[in-house]
């Protein structure tokens, strides 16, 4: 019960000190750096998705090469 109250005393302290010291202000500019790094996350989503479904298409084309290298062996 004392380890509650004393971390509700916590929380609240640190509130008024995250107003007291202009909270606004840091919450947006916190705010501005995430738009841009989610902006800047969505393209290398792109990028890898891109770079994953080509490198996914090489493999299969080399291993039904390959596949088809062994079938003409086996019936020859």
């Amino acid at each position: 019960m004392i380890r509650f109250l004393f971390g509700v005393i916590v929380g609240i302290l640190i509130f008024l000190l995250f107003i007291y010291f202009g909270g606004g202000k840091a919450v947006k500019k916190v705010g501005e750096g995430l738009t841009e790094t989610g902006k800047r996350m969505e393209h290398l989503e792109e990028v890898i998705k891109k770079e994953r479904d080509e490198t996914g298409k090489e493999l299969k084309r080399r291993i039904l090469k390959e596949g088809s290298k062994e079938n003409t062996k086996t019936i020859q």
